[in-house]
């Protein structure tokens, strides 16, 4: 039976309803929600408090919180507020807060993702770690059988070979650590199938292939390079006489740069109606990345894949205050 028949059989956006699910049953993460001054941001926090899947720490201008709150008619009162000035105040307390071992979570409210990242990758004071740090969408496709990772479309433009070996571990990690397997088929995508000098893709593609081979990455199935299409339909895997355990069946699709993983993504969001829930990895702890466009159902399924990461990482390695 192919990927597109057994979808066919499931539920529309079961995949992230099984996150959300996933997510209930263990304890939830103290979430430090960066500058949650609109509606969506603060409505999206208040949905996931609600089913019990974080605790928020608000950090941002008290009365612009509490105003928006009153206007939407959303209650705040329970949550713990941090009074921060402005935008760029709130996220260089926000990112204090986590350093300080008060947040297992950071969450991006109502500012630019790059005033937020200015903080998490700063040098001195920053949160970052021996891992590069990048995103992940993580899709709830229609007419696909795998929750789909497509990685990184938001964060390395151009990443070189070392860059991309952690973005492929960043989203090997979450995959496991969100329940959804072990050993995730990965695919490294190209133009092309074969590889060539005049792709430079295609060569990083196969040095990643090595690498897994030598321990080098670890815990994932790794195939490339792939053409989009022999990575996630069988037949044309077929047609090509690629013979593979990820063609035609990736779960981790791995991109050049990050101009095609964001055209590929909002492809699959805005013409195959999929729903896309991002997430930053590689730093202290998991970052919720939300969009304004995101529907109600990606926003509860970023924040349940990083409190399921952040329970892992709380049961392996706590995080302690710096």
């Amino acid at each position: 039976m192919s990927a597109v028949q057994i979808e066919a059989n499931t539920a529309p956006h079961a995949k992230y309803e099984r996150l959300i699910a996933a997510a209930r049953h263990v304890p939830p993460a103290t979430t430090v929600v960066v500058h949650p001054c609109d509606e969506t941001s603060l409505r999206g926090v208040c949905e996931a408090a609600e089913i019990g899947i974080i605790k928020p720490v608000l950090v941002g201008p008290l009365n612009k919180i509490k105003s928006t709150a009153a206007r939407h008619d959303l209650d705040v009162e329970k949550f713990e507020i941090v009074d921060a000035p402005h935008s760029d105040a709130a996220a260089a307390r926000g990112v204090e807060l986590v350093h300080e071992g008060k947040g297992e979570v950071l969450m991006k409210g109502s500012l630019h993702t790059d005033e937020l990242m200015r903080y998490v990758t700063a040098t001195t004071g920053g949160l970052r770690t021996n891992r590069r740090i990048s995103h992940v969408f993580v899709m709830d496709v229609p007419n696909y059988a795998e929750t789909l990772f497509i990685t990184d479309a938001a964060i390395n433009i151009f990443p070189d070979l070392d860059a991309k070996r952690d973005i492929v571990q960043n989203a090997i990690d979450l995959f496991v650590q969100i329940g959804l397997g072990s050993h995730p088929r990965v695919a490294l995508l190209s133009a092309v199938e074969t590889v060539t000098t005049k792709i430079p893709s295609t060569i990083d593609a196969a040095a990643l292939c090595k690498m897994a081979e030598r321990g080098q990455i670890n815990g994932g199935i790794l195939d490339g390079p792939l053409a989009f299409d022999n990575a996630v339909d069988p037949k044309a895997a077929e047609i090509k006489g690629i013979k593979s355990p990820v063609a035609g069946r990736a779960q981790i699709l791995v991109v050049p740069d990050l101009e095609a993983g964001n055209m590929l993504a909002k492809n699959l969001t805005f013409l195959a109606k999929a729903d896309a829930a991002g997430i930053a990895l590689g730093a202290r702890v998991p970052i919720v990345l939300t969009s304004r466009a995101d529907t109600v159902r990606a926003r509860l399924a970023s924040c349940a894949m990083a409190v399921l990461s952040a329970d892992a990482r709380r049961r392996l390695h706590p995080v302690p205050a710096a």
